[in-house]
């Protein structure tokens, strides 16, 4: 089968063709439908040499659709053909956190060598994909699996992160969300579609605020200029919390520039939560942010999470704007992605009819 595979530290992607997997016990091998382009693959990629530990070979893609193309032994409750979504942050299964359906939080992972697809384990950018338990999979139903995949991440990331600052999020709140590309404009959609908050983007490109603001987003500001122009963003931000600064700021690009804004931008008793996957911190202390404010960085999401994502999206609620590839195409979409050019999100679709092979 084809897949896209990291192979040399520095280097670019390369499709190359590796042996179809074939499902042990308990495992289930899924044809591929579609599969997700994001920003933590490229930032997997850059990494130097002593940082990597995600190991070479490497099949990219962490979001990941199929259907159920072979069982393993023992394996219940799938039927052949059955369209699935993969829920990507893979525990143990056993621990407290896992129970709760939180393996994004698994106590165990780490110590057992477990590790998500396309961020250790081979990934979705192939023809077929094996996952090692079917808990791993959740229903796709009569959803299409292209406009759906990103939701495995660039929905349910957003979703768990804006879940836990729903108490704040009342009537009279002001939301801000910084950088609104592939996760940010579909954070937007969730906190219009479960709290009441103002919501304000704000982006260096003026195209991904403009995206922000047709898909929900009550205000939008570019970002970026000289130290006057962002005094006076910031000052005019302020205004429209009416001189209290912000209830909630969700960072999706997480450098310094970006917490250091939230954190000048966030209210008392205020939260900032850092989802961008960049070295950026914020200094917590008594006379560096307002009283009573607090910063959290949340990881991925839940499994149940997920469903609530998928019900969002059955809805009409939320939907993730989309471009396609095909996976000979996939360098391509990630040389797009550095660029910034991408709007919404890259999907990759296997074009099993020209290199499909039976997996049984």
């Amino acid at each position: 089968m084809k897949a896209l595979q990291y192979r040399t530290i520095g280097s670019a992607p390369v499709l190359v063709d590796v042996p179809t997997p074939v499902p042990g016990p308990g495992q289930v091998l899924l044809r591929v439908t579609a599969a997700g382009v994001c920003h933590s693959d490229q930032f997997v990629m850059d990494l130097p040499e002593d940082q990597y530990i995600y190991g070479l070979p490497l099949t990219l893609g962490h979001e990941g659709a199929g259907t159920v193309a072979a069982l393993g032994e023992g394996v219940r409750g799938l039927e052949i053909g059955e369209s699935v979504l993969v829920y990507g942050p893979w525990g143990c299964g056993r621990c407290y956190r896992c129970s709760r359906g939180e393996e994004n939080y698994c106590e165990h992972a780490a110590a057992e060598g477990i590790s998500p697809p396309g961020l250790g384990a081979p990934g979705a950018m192939a023809e077929y994909l094996l996952i090692d338990d079917s808990r791993h999979l959740v229903p796709l139903g009569d959803l299409d699996p292209v406009a759906s995949v990103p939701l495995t991440d660039a929905g349910l990331t957003p979703y768990h992160a804006i879940k836990r600052s729903l108490p704040q999020l009342i009537p009279g709140s002001v939301a801000v969300v910084i950088g609104v590309g592939g996760l940010g404009h579909v954070a937007v959609q969730i906190l219009r579609a479960i709290s009441a908050t103002t919501v304000i983007a704000l982006d260096t490109a003026g195209d991904k605020v403009e995206l922000a603001q047709a898909v929900g987003a009550h205000h939008g500001f570019v970002t970026g200029g000289e130290a006057a122009e962002m005094t006076a963003l910031e000052e005019e931000i302020r205004a429209l919390t009416g001189g209290r600064g912000v209830t909630a700021v969700f960072d999706f690009v997480g450098i310094q520039a970006t917490t250091d804004l939230a954190s000048r931008l966030v209210a008392v008793a205020g939260e900032v939560v850092i989802v961008g996957v960049g070295p950026g911190t914020v200094n917590i202390g008594f006379f560096s942010t307002p009283w009573e404010s607090s910063a959290r960085a949340p990881y991925w999401g839940s499994r149940p999470e997920l469903m609530e994502v998928l019900e969002l999206a059955r809805s009409g609620m939320i939907h993730v704007e989309t471009e396609r590839f095909s996976l000979d195409d996939a360098p391509h979409a990630y040389e797009r992605l550095r660029a910034g050019t991408i709007r919404g999100r890259a999907v990759i679709v296997p074009d099993h009819d020209q290199h499909g092979e039976d997996a049984s």
